[in-house]
């Protein structure tokens, strides 16, 4: 039973749970109009104190069209927060006037805490550079609808695999299904951060750190490109030397299989090379459409309403 439930890590849920959401979304996706009403007279709230659009307008978007209303802020300094408000004493405020509250802040655990004076259900929609769970359902679902499967395959990751939330996300969600493998593809500066891989480990999960992309794409079945994350760099300098290390083309595209997709969470800063926008195995604004798809399925199973 997932009503009344949070989500702030991509394990909250057990995979036959994450499985109720996907079988939900498929119908969704497949006649929408039947659930325009699903979610009449309740209300969503989002508090993003980060900048976001996929995220932020997908969650609006798949309020709106379950029937429910949306009230919330985009920017922190236009709220209390701005007069020195603390996320407890606004969680227990909008509570009032909300039924489900989807919050995306920059320091890791704030969600959590949240959770923890919430009497309706908080979405976790990223914490700082930690998780993004609902991005990985995102992804999930994507991966689940186009390979028919959630396992025996091999991810790659690649990067800014240090401060890439959904990337943790990902990784820590997706290793839960059997015989599936990691390839994490960065630069030694952005290498995931040592408990993803000890967890991996611990695991018995298999994984391999490598810093060329062009030398293990032919491996993969999935591909998932990430942006190097300017916000996250506390030296401009590590930035710009690092932000273009990896950029996908349609010359390294010839190197992938006929049959590997490419996925990113974006925005995308010149990792994606527009000329792989138009191959048939490019999956990201794709993805972006699931997303809202996923999001109208979570919002109904917490609130009750399926």
């Amino acid at each position: 039973m997932l009503k009344g439930r949070h989500l702030l890590d991509p394990t909250d849920f057990s995979p036959g749970e994450l499985d109720e959401i996907f079988d939900f979304a498929d119908l969704i996706i497949q006649s929408p109009a039947q659930f325009n009403h699903l979610c009449d007279s309740s209300i969503l709230a989002t508090l993003f104190y980060e900048p976001s659009t996929r995220t932020r307008f997908s969650f609006e978007a798949a309020m709106l069209r379950l029937g429910g209303s949306v009230v919330g802020f985009s920017e922190p300094t236009s709220s209390s927060v701005a007069k020195g408000e603390s996320v407890a004493d606004t969680i227990r405020t909008v509570a009032c006037y909300a039924d489900i509250i989807v919050m995306r802040h920059p320091k890791e655990g704030a969600p959590r805490i949240a959770s923890q004076y919430s009497p309706v259900p908080v979405i976790n929609a990223g914490d700082g550079g930690h998780l993004h769970p609902t991005q990985t359902l995102t992804d999930l679902l994507t991966i689940r609808s186009v390979k028919h499967q959630l396992t025996g395959l091999t991810i790659g990751c690649c990067g800014d695999l240090k401060f890439g939330r959904t990337v943790h996300s990902l990784i820590k969600a997706a290793s839960r299904y059997p015989d599936n493998r990691f390839v994490l593809i960065s630069p030694k500066e952005l290498r995931v951060p040592d408990y993803v891989t000890a967890d991996l480990t611990a695991k018995g999960i298999a994984y391999q750190e490598v810093e060329r992309l062009d030398e293990v794409i032919g491996d993969l079945d999935i591909l998932y490109m990430t942006r190097v994350q300017k916000e996250r760099f506390f030296n401009e300098d590590d930035y710009v030397r690092l932000k273009d290390v990896y950029i996908l083309n349609a010359e390294k595209m010839r190197l992938a299989r006929k049959d590997m997709i490419v996925m990113h969470p974006l925005p995308r800063v010149g990792e994606i090379a527009y000329d792989v926008d138009s191959d048939p195995r490019a999956y990201y604004f794709k993805q972006a459409k699931f997303g809202m798809f996923v999001r109208m399925a979570l919002i109904s199973k917490l609130l009750g309403a399926s």
